[in-house]
């Protein structure tokens, strides 16, 4: 098999447990560019929070955020393709999320938005089940969210509800997906994510095959987490980091390094640079 293209997530796979893309990860898949492998970035998160360490990575072109809602050519800085919740979508989730008081956030424009007295809540606190200052420094706050979630409704990446309790995790993963035309997934064990009917990283991968000239067959995807599953599931090698959910493993064909042992580096030098 000849890999064309990696597809990488980021969080709990690329970068390590310090946030970071470790040296052995980056120059292996620099390498892997050198030798003219597209690398693509694969992320739930929204644009303004992708880590610097993404754009020093030397050589790579396409990244795709939100759960696969929008794909950023890298060397223009402009989106070349969006697949968001439908207006109707929109309107409908936020009468549904309007009954409870989760903490939400939502991403457009490559944003990530969150209501104010949730921010401020954190920042006074220091507390949260995700890093305190990752919260902090990729959300911006704002008075009256929802309001402004339906005066972007046409153009809503991704809505992301987050819980303290696993109990209402449940509850809202059984109430959420009944509603239409979107999809629901999650990145880790706190969140449940509302996208559109069509979004996946899997999707927008489909729409790199034309631009790229790559077939599934010549894809590698690595994740940890469910909402990579779609796009392992399409790549002809899909492989797990050694920390991902066992969901997540048994539909890969090869499980690597856990992503603190740059486990992607390990799957790139075994099945591109070996």
């Amino acid at each position: 098999m000849t890999i064309k293209l990696i597809a990488l997530d980021l969080d709990g796979t690329t970068l390590n447990n310090d946030r970071i893309i470790s040296r052995a990860n980056r120059s292996a898949l620099e390498e892997a560019i050198d030798r003219g492998v597209n690398v693509v970035i694969a992320t739930g998160r929204t644009y303004s929070a992708l880590p610097e360490d993404v754009f020093q990575i030397r050589g790579i072109q396409y990244v795709l955020t939100s759960n696969g809602a929008v794909i950023t050519d890298l060397r223009t800085k402009e989106s070349i393709y969006e697949n968001c919740i439908a207006p109707e979508a929109v309107e409908k989730a936020v009468a549904l999320l309007k009954q409870y008081n989760f903490m939400i956030e939502a991403f457009t424009g490559g944003g990530a938005y969150i209501e104010k007295s949730f921010y401020d809540h954190i920042k006074e606190t220091r507390l949260s089940f995700r890093h305190v200052d990752y919260v902090l420094t990729t959300r911006q706050p704002i008075e009256g969210l929802y309001d402004f979630i339906l005066e972007h409704k046409d153009h809503i990446e991704n809505i992301n509800v987050n819980f303290d309790d696993q109990a209402d995790r449940s509850m809202m993963r059984e109430v959420l997906s009944g509603l239409e035309d979107t999809t629901l997934t999650t990145s880790f064990d706190h969140n449940l994510e509302i996208g559109g009917a069509t979004t996946s990283k899997a999707a927008a991968l489909r729409e790199l095959e034309h631009i790229l000239e790559v077939k599934p067959e010549e894809m590698m995807a690595i994740g940890d987490s469910p909402n990579d599953m779609a796009m392992m599931r399409l790549a002809g090698m899909p492989v797990a980091v050694g920390n991902a959910k066992d969901e997540v493993k048994s539909i890969a064909k090869y499980v690597t390094a856990t992503n603190h042992e740059d486990g992607v580096a390990q799957a790139v030098r075994k099945f591109v640079l070996a």
